[in-house]
């Protein structure tokens, strides 16, 4: 817009044309630029002279790669096509160093009489906000990325720590994996122990064929010392190996390194990574994710991720085994407190042990069976409060305590319990304990009486031939530990019940009956109906399908049955034929009274007391 010397009003115009914040452009209806400000002219880094009378579209309208559009779609032409006003931002402006510059802009016909002469176009430098479009948009995928991939961690840890069984954990992870961060995942672990010698593969998923992933588990072959493959190298630190191309070129010629190849060559070719499986103190395996494809392969955010994933794994692998070995060793140390069953004439014993589920959980439970000096039978459950080794010890203490009590003297029940809670007392620390002591009394082929008192114990159950059960309530008294310590005075009364031929007593302790989830009277009546269903069965399976169909969970749980013969059993010289039970205890422990001269106590764990 030159200078014409004219009216203020004209002056005014011009002033406001050239000082306005932003880019003006005149067309007429050609599109040929007719004016322009100076604004204008530093956007597109052009004189006067170069935009006056040149064509705004053939001039300055690309698209965003720099080429030049279709004049139909310039927004410039639409405007005056339509004689309707327009707006966008999604145009670029070639600049006069070949540069382009993003546009914002808006334009507006110039009637006369109805049909346009021209446009006026007002537009801005878009670039600066374009860019923080662009990177606000950069930032928002990255973030997304970012979460997808602590998802994908998080899953993963929740994943390895909702099981127990680490078999099925990995299985789990190789599933997870695939197809988010690879084509197909493989886990191999090291040897554990001594009983291990050669390398595992445990755990493989692919987008494949299952049975395809089932026959790659198993044993991998021994690697050369020292070997350079991939696996033995990751296995070697805690950094990722990277398997491309040209890795697996130099992999060595050796079984070790051909079982990692054989993994391309069945489920895939083209690159993988290879990340340890460690703790602070082990490597225990490695974790493989493939990339099936010609130059594929992982992103390092993608590998970071997998890093993550396989350091959690070796932690949760470490506390698993720990678990192990503090469960297996709580559970030796249980087990070599109790002692296998004697076999006293023809009275049939079975006894079980559960250990506790959470690890190191040794607990105070007990059973006994013994012969006393007067020819009686003796059957002992019990119970020490708390789930530790100190429970342990002192259920050990209470039931020597116990059984030199009851050898010492011939005495009811009520009398020998009575002694062992003033003993236990004055010459123990140990708590609190419940526990059934009874005899077996009656004389060779029955009948049969239990004679028995009940220091806070659950009640013994009778399961009569007809099925019939019911519990042997009478006889209760205080729990061990508590008259003489507060002396208090209290006293244990003797209960007497005829056992049926062919009936059946069971003792257990609470961990078989009592739950966080249901009423103590709920436990009892469900054991009640299975003992009557199991009636049936010989006295182990008896028990073995008790605790199937209980599944008594948390607490250790230790049951002992007795099942009484048919009368006339045992008169004159109708031998018991050699019995064999399950043995709860170690190996090397034998029997109450077992190993005495000429006694008539056989141990039921002896492989030669088994019948022929």
């Amino acid at each position: 817009m030159g200078d014409t010397g004219g009216p203020p009003e004209t002056d005014m115009l011009r002033a406001v044309f050239d000082g306005v914040g932003a880019g003006l452009f005149v067309i007429d209806s050609t599109g040929r630029i007719t004016a322009s400000n100076p604004y204008a002219r530093q956007i597109v880094g052009r004189d006067e002279e170069q935009l006056l009378g040149a064509d705004v579209h053939d001039l300055l309208h690309r698209d965003a790669d720099g080429k030049d559009l279709p004049r139909e779609e310039c927004p410039a032409q639409i405007v005056l096509n339509s004689g309707r006003p327009a707006e966008g931002s999604e145009e670029f402006y070639l600049r006069g160093d070949g540069t382009l510059v993003p546009i914002i802009w808006a334009a507006t016909p110039l009637q006369d009489v109805g049909s346009p002469e021209g446009a006026v176009i007002v537009f801005h430098n878009f670039k600066k906000h374009r860019d923080a479009m662009e990177q606000t948009a950069a930032h928002l995928a990255a973030l997304e990325e970012l979460t997808a991939r602590l998802t994908m961690v998080a899953e993963s840890s929740v994943l390895l720590i909702s099981t127990s069984d680490m078999g099925e954990a990995l299985d789990q992870l190789v599933r997870l994996l695939v197809p988010e961060l690879g084509d197909w995942a493989v886990v191999d672990l090291l040897p554990e122990g001594d009983t291990e010698r050669r390398m595992r593969r445990v755990a493989v998923h692919s987008l494949g064929d299952p049975g395809v992933d089932e026959s790659l588990k198993g044993p991998l072959p021994p690697p050369s010392h020292p070997s350079r493959s991939a696996l033995a190298r990751a296995l070697r630190g805690t950094r990722p190996v990277m398997l491309d191309d040209r890795a697996q070129e130099n992999e060595p010629d050796e079984p070790f390194a051909h079982a990692h190849r054989w993994l391309f060559e069945v489920l895939g070719e083209g690159t993988a990574v290879v990340v340890p499986l460690y703790s602070r103190r082990k490597v225990f395996g490695a974790l493989t994710v493939g990339r099936i494809g010609v130059g594929s392969r992982h992103t390092d955010a993608e590998i970071l991720v997998l890093g993550d994933i396989a350091r959690r794994t070796g932690l949760v692998i470490e506390s698993t085994r720990l678990y192990e070995q503090q469960r297996d060793m709580a559970v030796t140390l249980q087990r070599q407190l109790l002692t296998p069953l004697p076999q006293i004439d023809h009275l049939r014993f079975a006894a079980r042990y559960q250990p506790a589920q959470r690890a190191a959980e040794v607990g105070g439970d007990w059973y006994d069976v013994f012969l006393l000096a007067d020819g009686v039978t003796t059957m002992v459950i019990g119970d020490v409060v708390g789930h530790d080794l100190h429970a342990a010890a002192h259920m050990a203490e209470v039931r020597n305590m116990l059984r030199a009590l009851a050898w010492d003297r011939q005495e009811p029940p009520s009398g020998l319990m009575r002694r062992l809670d003033e003993v236990m007392t004055n010459t123990s620390d140990a708590p609190m304990a419940t526990a059934v002591i009874a005899r077996i009394e009656g004389p060779d082929g029955g009948p049969w009486h239990l004679h028995w008192v009940n220091a806070g114990h659950p009640p013994p159950l009778l399961v009569e031939p007809d099925g019939n059960a019911r519990y042997l309530e009478a006889g209760h008294g205080p729990l061990i530990g508590i008259s003489a310590a507060l002396h208090l005075g209290l006293e244990w009364t003797d209960a007497l019940e005829e056992l049926p031929e062919r009936s059946t007593v069971l003792f257990y302790t609470d961990g078989l009956v009592e739950n966080r989830h249901e009423h103590l009277d709920t436990g009892l009546e469900k054991l009640r109906g299975h003992a009557m269903d199991l009636n049936h069965l010989g006295l182990e399976d008896f028990l073995d399908e008790l605790l199937i169909r209980i599944n008594p969970g948390g607490d250790d749980v230790a049951l002992l049955a007795l099942r009484i013969p048919e009368r006339g059993e045992g008169t004159g010289d109708d031998l018991a034929p050699p019995q064999h039970a399950h043995n709860p205890a170690t190996a090397d422990r034998g029997a109450p009274g077992s190993r005495v001269e000429d006694t008539p106590v056989r141990d039921t764990s002896e492989p030669d007391s088994a019948p022929g």
